[in-house]
């Protein structure tokens, strides 16, 4: 049987409780004209004609469907307007099995890579792999420490967002990095700037402990066959300044005179946390430096992000054409440019209200992106043999 509600529209008794926990129709109305009312599985759907811009519409209307708990967009289906609200929840509901088993089978797969930065052959006595497990925290914790940062800081501005997804790939490292997965609108500036600095923050703090730690951890030997061997691959690191600086202020050695001695795997580990923290604040689309820069610099975000595909395709054939390397570093950046030309497509985040930022917040984006600066090298990785 029907239900018809106080302002006329026809429901089901299901679509009728749906519509009772959704927001008042005569606050929406003011700049939302409401003629048909919709439930689609968890959505309420508001078709009508906008009274006002998509931006004002959204200032007006987004604290109202926050108020009931719906996250709200305005979209078009079949030529009509629509707002779809959606119901939002903040933190984890029941056992997060999925990020449990990516965590789970990223640990396998950091301590596979970790087993050959120690010389252990993990196919002859694969229990051995377990000795690399400095190499493992070293990794999941730079990377962990970064994504949960974003998660802290989303659940202070009410943003959901789920708990790291860990992803598990045979690299030289093990993982491809970790995501974070956010739905629904940035609330303002503040909560986009907050939610995106707070990654690269945290994961910088502990990149500084394990590369500390690392640097005064014993290196690494390899065995006298390996070094002996003319077909071995030998995989050469470019390192930062902000590794070169952590190593001189410790007096801890990065180069060695001994081609068969390297720096502890730990050390890696820092080095990764300060690769990923350059690649993160990059500052295009949804990357971290992309919400940083379109929090402090609004629309002008667009125009440089535009830019930085073109810079990334010139630094690589920089090292291609005129330093005649070859290889790894040229495809990361030729990977890169095209993935951050992609991203720049798509766009920034747009937060709901607009305002500008505090001084106090502009000014440590600008010291995150110095730090980020500091994370550069301009040839990552050099595979010889």
């Amino acid at each position: 049987m029907d239900d018809v509600d106080s302002s006329g529209f026809r429901a089901t008794a299901d679509e009728a409780a749906s519509l009772e926990n959704g927001p008042p129709l005569e606050r929406i109305e003011s700049v939302f004209a409401v003629y048909e009312v919709r439930v689609e599985d968890d959505q309420i759907l508001y078709y009508g004609d906008p009274l006002a811009a998509h931006q004002p519409l959204l200032q007006e209307l987004w604290p109202v469907f926050r108020e009931a708990g719906y996250d709200v967009e305005l979209a078009q289906r079949h030529g009509e307007y629509v707002l779809v609200a959606e119901p939002t929840t903040i933190g984890v509901d029941g056992v997060p099995w999925t990020n449990i088993l990516l965590l789970l089978a990223t640990v396998v797969s950091t301590l596979f890579a970790g087993s050959m930065w120690y010389h252990i052959d993990p196919f002859a006595d694969p229990l051995a792999m377990w000795q690399a497990w400095p190499f493992m925290v070293a990794i999941l914790g730079v990377l962990g420490v970064h994504e949960m940062g974003h998660y802290v800081l989303s659940r202070y501005h009410g943003v959901d967002a789920s708990l790291p997804y860990f992803i598990p790939v045979p690299t030289l490292i093990g993982t491809m990095g970790a995501v974070i997965k956010m739905k629904g609108r940035m609330p303002d500036r503040r909560a986009l700037f907050d939610i995106g600095v707070a990654g690269p923050l945290a994961g910088l703090v502990a990149t500084v402990v394990v590369t500390i730690v690392g640097l005064h951890l014993p290196p690494v030997v390899a065995p006298d066959d390996v070094v002996a061997d003319p077909n071995a691959i030998q995989i050469e690191l470019g390192y930062p300044l902000l590794l070169e600086w952590l190593a001189l202020a410790f007096d801890q050695p990065l180069y060695r005179d001994d081609p068969a001695t390297a720096v502890n795997p730990v050390v890696i580990g820092g080095w990764v946390g300060m690769f990923v923290t350059f690649l993160n604040l990059i500052p295009v689309g949804q990357l971290d430096g992309g919400h940083i820069l379109r929090a402090m610099a609004g629309d002008l975000q667009e125009t440089i992000a535009a830019l930085v595909p073109g810079m990334l395709f010139a630094l690589a054939a920089y090292l291609y054409y005129v330093s005649g390397y070859s290889g790894n570093s040229v495809f990361i950046w030729v990977f890169w440019g095209i993935f951050t030309a992609v991203l720049a497509s798509v766009g920034p985040a747009r937060p709901i209200h607009d305002e500008r930022l505090g001084t106090g917040r502009f000014l440590l984006g600008v010291v995150t992106f110095g730090l980020g600066i500091l994370c550069f090298m301009p040839v990552p990785i050099a595979i010889v043999g």
